[in-house]
C-alpha cells in the first residue's frame, strides 16, 4: 500500500488517504451498531414480545364496582384447585373510585409477580375491573407483561345502568360510575372500537346480563368475543354469577391452559 501511494501526486495520495479514513469510519459505526443491537454474525438482535404462551404464570383476578372480592375469591379457589397460584387484587377504597387508579394497582401487582420471578401473568377482569384492565393494558404495557386477559361481563362500551344513575340519582354516580356512562372521557379515550396492543384476549359475556346494558357492551375489537348462550343455549347467568357459573369457569380454565386460547365448545356447558 505504501508503494502504491508512493508513486501517486500528492494531490492523488490525499484522495485515495481520504477514502480509506472514511471506509474505516463506515466499519466502526457497523460495528458499534450491532454490539449496541446486542446482535453478531449469525445472531439477529433480540425481539421484544409477549410472553412465552407455553410458560404460565399467577393468575391475578380484579373486582368490578364496588370492589366485592367474594364471587372471585371463588373462582380464584378453582383456578387453584387447577395447579395455578391466582390472587385477587384489591382495589383502593371501596371500589368506586377511578379506574385508571385502579389500573394502577393492577399494574403494581403484575411487577411484583414479575419482579419476584414469574415467566408471565394472566389477568381475569370481571366487570368494570376489565376496563381497569383494558386501561392497564393501554397504559402500563400490558401487552408485554401479560400472557393472556380474560374479560368477564365488561361494559368497555359502557352501560345505560350508569347513565340512569348519574342522570336521575344526583350525587348517586361516583367517579367510576361516571366512567362507565357510555361516550364518557375515560372510554373515549381507551377507543374500545379499535385494535390496542395488548395479549391473547378472551371476553365473555351473558346476554341474561342486566347490570351491563346492553350486554354486547363488552364485546372488544380484536378479542375472542364469546357471549356464554352462543355455546351454551340454555345456561341462565347472571351478570352477578358469571364469576361463579360452571360453563364460565370451565372457559375461564380452558383458557388459562397452557395449549391455544380456542373457541369454547358445548363441552364447557357441564
Amino acid at each position: 500500500m505504501t508503494s502504491f501511494l508512493g508513486r501517486l501526486s500528492p494531490r492523488r495520495r490525499l484522495f485515495v488517504a481520504g477514502l480509506a479514513g472514511l471506509a474505516a469510519v463506515i466499519v466502526a459505526v457497523a460495528v458499534v451498531s450491532v454490539l449496541v443491537s446486542g446482535g453478531g454474525p449469525g445472531q439477529a438482535p433480540p425481539a421484544a414480545g409477549t410472553p412465552a404462551q407455553d410458560r404460565p404464570g399467577p393468575v391475578l383476578l380484579v373486582p368490578g364496582y364496588g370492589g366485592s372480592t367474594g364471587s372471585l375469591s371463588v373462582l380464584a379457589r378453582r383456578i387453584r384447585a387447577a395447579g395455578r397460584e391466582a390472587t385477587v387484587v384489591h382495589l383502593p377504597g371501596n371500589g368506586t373510585g377511578s379506574l385508571i387508579a385502579d389500573a394502577s394497582v393492577l399494574n403494581a401487582a403484575v411487577n411484583r409477580a414479575l419482579g419476584g420471578g414469574a415467566p408471565s401473568v394472566d389477568v381475569i377482569g370481571y366487570s368494570a375491573g376489565g376496563v381497569a384492565t383494558l386501561a392497564w393494558a393501554r397504559q402500563d404495557g400490558g401487552a408485554r407483561k401479560a400472557r393472556r386477559v380474560i374479560t368477564l361481563g365488561s361494559p368497555f362500551h359502557g352501560t345505560e345502568l350508569a347513565s340512569a344513575a348519574e342522570g336521575f340519582v344526583p350525587g348517586a354516580c361516583p367517579v367510576a360510575c361516571q366512567q362507565l356512562v357510555p361516550g364518557s372521557d375515560l372510554l373515549t379515550r381507551l377507543d374500545a372500537t379499535a385494535v390496542p396492543a395488548r395479549p391473547r384476549w378472551l371476553s365473555l359475556w351473558s346476554t341474561d346480563d342486566t347490570t351491563v346494558t346492553p350486554p354486547d357492551s363488552a364485546r372488544l375489537a380484536g378479542a375472542l368475543n364469546v357471549p356464554i348462550q352462543s355455546v351454551c343455549p340454555a345456561v341462565q347467568v347472571s351478570h352477578s354469577q358469571l364469576p361463579t357459573n360452571p360453563a364460565v369457569t370451565a372457559m375461564v380454565l380452558q383458557a388459562l391452559g397452557s395449549g391455544p386460547v380456542n373457541m369454547p365448545t358445548r363441552s364447557d356447558c357441564g
